[in-house]
């Protein structure tokens, strides 16, 4: 994984009322351009033809990734809100605060010849990119990994998604009681 993408990241993470916050990467264009080239770097040469990625921040880095790549953009969308045409959906397992979350793709943005990209600020139990892979499958395109820039999976998510972090969840500064960090609980 890319040095300079690392440490952009690590000089851009910040604890802001015990959440972790990376949206300060996307206010620095250098950091922000950086961070997307480290996010797609061990996948240029694994034959990808669309990047994906979930609302919210998986559609600004999955849309910049996909440029880097020079392919399009299939978003995946959470529950309500206008998205025609039909679609494949699936219910995730609980992610790291127990939500289960509905995720839609339009059916006709992906064709059987895809292997497609999926990116993330961050992955920890892996719910909703397995429930993207399936999506992915009854489509009949072929899954082709997941760029995370903080990577919090298992690792038996790790191996069976393909992911490929900037950071591990491990290498971020501790959050400090000072920003409001209740226990072990430091959600983001």
């Amino acid at each position: 994984m890319s040095t300079a993408a690392r440490n952009l990241t690590l000089e851009h993470f910040q604890w802001i009322d015990g959440h972790a916050d990376v949206w300060k990467i996307f206010r620095d264009p250098q950091a922000l351009a950086t961070v997307v080239r480290g996010l797609v770097e061990p996948f240029r040469r694994e034959g990808i033809t669309a990047v994906c990625g979930i609302e919210s921040r998986g559609f600004l880095l999955g849309a910049a990734a996909a440029i880097e790549l020079g392919v399009g953009f299939v978003p995946v969308r959470k529950q309500a809100g206008l998205f025609p045409g039909g679609k494949v959906t699936r219910q995730t397992a609980p992610d790291y605060r127990g939500n289960r979350h509905e995720l839609r793709l339009q059916r006709a943005s992906l064709t059987p010849v895809d292997r497609v990209l999926m990116v993330d600020d961050w992955i920890e139990t892996g719910s909703q990119a397995t429930a993207v892979r399936s999506m992915l499958d009854e489509c009949g395109s072929q899954w082709g990994g997941c760029g995370v820039i903080v990577d919090q999976a298992s690792d038996h998510c790790r191996l069976a998604l393909g992911v490929r972090g900037i950071v591990s969840a491990t290498e971020l500064p501790a959050c400090r009681p000072s920003h409001g960090c209740a226990g072990e609980d430091q959600g983001r």
